[in-house]
């Protein structure tokens, strides 16, 4: 009897030490309250508390998994354990109207993290509802301020005036909001049909500005390389006349040297030359006419003239 006796006493000792002993994991806080009143924090360890006395404060809990056809399931849970990692939570879709009227089908994800475990069990009541609640307010405030452009354009500006109005109101709840993000905004199939069109009207338009752009560019580039063309032919041709009066020039100086003292004009000579040049050309056409110069007299001086001048050379 007396080792029976023993043996439930050593059973409910050894229970009550059990019952006493609680390992925190790392990252994680357990609210302890001694008779219903908040007694202290337990960090991470073992750690000891009096049975009976001491209890675990639980905290209501939500979790969003998906199933096997990606739909979001939310699930309410009792935790006595508070992770102080960053929490990523995935708001249900909600709809919102922008100050143009336009109402916009939003998925928003929020990350945030619990900074002072003691304020988020006794100063809120389900903190992930309440932070549920308050970026649905907050994000239909923000909004309904904004026009439906400005909405599409400008996620990151909705993004961080999210994240300030939801960090200062947590504030109190011991949470810190570090970002918000929206995932999708979706507009009306109305709305989204006139947006592609308007779309393909700008790219349309953007092709037609490039397209009239290189045929200016063609033609201006053309025009230049005409112009560049033309004037280069003209100082061919002006520069071809230049040396072609200059070999002439030089001609008559040495015709005029070689006819020195003879009397023979050195004009002349040239003239004749050209006239003798022409006859022949005249000739070789093998025309059986063959029209002499109304000043035929011309081209017989010229002819004497060179006879002359071979006469006395």
């Amino acid at each position: 009897m007396t080792l029976y006796v023993v043996l439930v006493f050593a059973v409910l000792v050894i229970s009550i030490i059990s019952r006493g002993m609680i390992v925190v994991k790392q990252a994680e806080v357990v609210i302890i309250e001694r008779l219903g009143k908040y007694h202290r924090t337990l960090s991470s360890g073992l750690r000891f508390i009096v049975p009976i006395f001491d209890q675990t404060r639980p905290i209501h809990w939500r979790t969003t998994r998906s199933d096997f056809r990606g739909n979001a399931i939310v699930s309410q849970k009792t935790e006595r354990r508070i992770d102080l990692r960053e929490t990523v939570y995935d708001f249900p879709r909600q709809n919102v109207i922008t100050s143009d009227n336009v109402t916009l089908n939003i998925n928003a994800l929020l990350y945030f993290q619990i900074t002072d475990p003691y304020k988020a069990v006794y100063e809120i009541g389900n903190l992930p509802e309440a932070i549920e609640k308050l970026t649905q307010t907050s994000l239909r405030n923000v909004i309904g301020g904004m026009l439906l452009d400005s909405t599409l354009n400008s996620r990151e500006t909705i993004n961080a005036k999210l994240r300030d109005i939801l960090d200062d109101a947590t504030d109190k709840w011991g949470v810190k909001v570090n970002r918000v993000e929206l995932q999708e905004i979706v507009p009306p199939d109305e709305i989204r049909t006139a947006m592609e069109k308007q779309m393909r009207a700008e790219r349309d338009k953007r092709a037609k500005i490039l397209n009239a752009e290189g045929d200016r560019d063609f033609n201006i580039l053309t025009a230049d390389g005409e112009k560049k063309a033309k004037i280069a032919r003209a100082e061919g041709d002006a520069q071809s006349k230049l040396l072609v009066a200059d070999a002439e020039r030089r001609s008559i100086e040495m015709i005029a040297e070689a006819v020195k003292g003879t009397g023979t004009d050195p004009a002349q000579y040239q003239i004749a030359l050209k006239y003798v040049a022409a006859f022949q050309d005249i000739v070789q056409k093998g025309d059986k006419t063959v029209l002499l110069p109304y000043e035929s007299s011309a081209l017989l001086g010229s002819v004497k003239t060179l006879s002359e001048i071979f006469k006395q050379h």
